[in-house]
């Protein structure tokens, strides 16, 4: 089983290479849409700090949301998913090897950028390090619930639309944890009750995604 498990990783991260726009889509989309606010906002360093956590964390969000209608759509349209279904592959094991993918493609890509956009946005230094560690598992958290909005929406009208709806309540509490954590840190306090809440969120999703996600999967071919 880890053998397929990696091999899926493997065939996907080349797909990913041959479709490089995709990657380079989202990563500019962040950095773009996390440059807007300071042009709305005004250029004042104390309101551009206070309100960057959540400027990163939210466009962050936006951004992974970008390559999910073609994360199993491309696969499921041209018999790819029936094909691995058919082979024996557990269900849970190709979503969760389609997770695993979009975070080393999306996920990373976007935490090197996330840096050079908290000091633009002239974030706390204190509070950098505890933002960086809040992505970590944030943004596996985003590829883990992404996977399982775009296994719903496999082969519905209007699945794109259908993806954000079912998304972003998901990762709501994400969200709230992630800017929490960097909060506390600008604030002095300890950012540790929100990191570890995040981390159970994982812990959770680890398993109970891919399962929810496989389920979707078999119920579109089927």
């Amino acid at each position: 089983m880890s053998y397929g498990f990696l091999a899926l990783i493997g065939r996907d991260l080349r797909l990913s290479l041959r479709h490089g726009a995709d990657t380079l889509a989202s990563v500019l989309f962040f950095v773009l849409t996390a440059s807007l606010f300071p042009l709305a906002i005004g250029p004042a360093p104390e309101t551009l700090g206070r309100l960057a956590p959540g400027i990163i964390w939210v466009c962050a969000l936006l951004a992974a949301l970008l390559p999910l209608d073609r994360l199993i759509g491309a696969d499921f349209e041209d018999g790819t998913l029936d094909q691995l279904l058919l082979s024996g592959q557990p269900a849970a094991l190709v979503a969760f090897a389609k997770a695993v993918s979009h975070w080393i493609v999306t996920g990373v890509p976007l935490l090197a950028a996330s840096l050079p956009l908290a000091v633009m946005l002239n974030l706390d230094e204190d509070a950098a390090p505890v933002l960086l560690a809040g992505l970590v598992p944030g943004t596996m958290l985003l590829s883990l619930f992404g996977t399982v909005g775009a296994s719903l929406v496999l082969g519905a009208r209007r699945g794109g639309v259908l993806l954000p709806l079912l998304v972003l309540p998901l990762c709501a509490p994400v969200l709230i944890f992630g800017v929490s954590a960097a909060e506390a840190a600008s604030s002095g306090l300890s950012a540790r009750p929100h990191l570890l809440l995040l981390s159970a969120l994982l812990a959770l999703a680890v398993p109970l995604a891919p399962l929810a996600a496989g389920a979707g999967l078999r119920s579109a071919v089927e």
